[in-house]
């Protein structure tokens, strides 16, 4: 079963268990996907409103964009759990010859690599929610301006945590120059994302 078939209740209890999967990696893309969705839904509460119908055509393309997004953000929760499972089938592989143990330290290698480039796609996807969200402040409905804001804040949730675990799994790649790409990277997509959430907060915050 999906994770993304569970129910609410079911999703947090299979986190709260013992199992180390799914763990924050997908926490993190849910929030993505939770954020998205408030942004769409600040669209479609904007759309067709005399009040705002300058910014109809932003409204309607933001919330066909916001949803696009949502849907790669579900995506990758099942993704991330099932890159962390490939890591953990690694354990399992036999280790008595020089030869499988080789085997087991290359399948290792390529598996830690498969858990950083799923959180990293999260993050490219919250720098893009929140360039997407940062345009709609002021230009939406005011009646909903709480929920852009818990929309950015889910967001940065988002980016950090996803941050949290491309670090967490470069720190056992021995290849440098991947580790080397994904922090750089990484640090830059940081250095965009959070004073945009943040910016999106206060204005917000200024508003009510």
């Amino acid at each position: 079963m999906k994770l993304v078939e569970y129910t609410v209740r079911g999703f947090a209890d299979l986190m709260a268990s013992s199992e180390p999967a799914p763990g924050g990696g997908s926490a993190a893309a849910l929030q993505g996907a939770l954020g998205t969705a408030l942004t769409a839904m600040v669209c479609a509460l904007t759309v067709g409103k005399k009040k705002y119908a300058e910014h109809e055509e932003l409204a309607r393309e933001s919330e066909q964009k916001a949803n696009a997004l949502r849907v790669q953000y579900l995506d990758v929760i099942d993704r991330d759990t099932e890159a962390f499972n490939g890591v953990s089938a690694v354990f399992a592989m036999p280790k008595a010859t020089e030869e499988e143990k080789m085997a087991r330290t290359a399948a290792l290698q390529e598996a830690l690599k498969a858990c950083t480039k799923t959180p990293y796609e999260m993050m490219e996807l919250a720098l893009r929610a929140l360039e997407l969200t940062s345009e709609l402040v002021g230009k939406s409905n005011a009646s909903a301006a709480s929920d852009l804001g818990c929309a950015a804040l889910s967001l940065k949730a988002a980016i950090q945590g996803a941050w949290l675990n491309v670090l967490i799994n470069i720190g056992g790649i021995k290849d440098e120059a991947f580790t080397s790409e994904y922090r750089k990277n990484g640090e830059q997509l940081l250095e965009k994302a959070l004073p945009l959430a943040d910016n999106i907060y206060q204005q917000v915050l200024a508003s009510l």
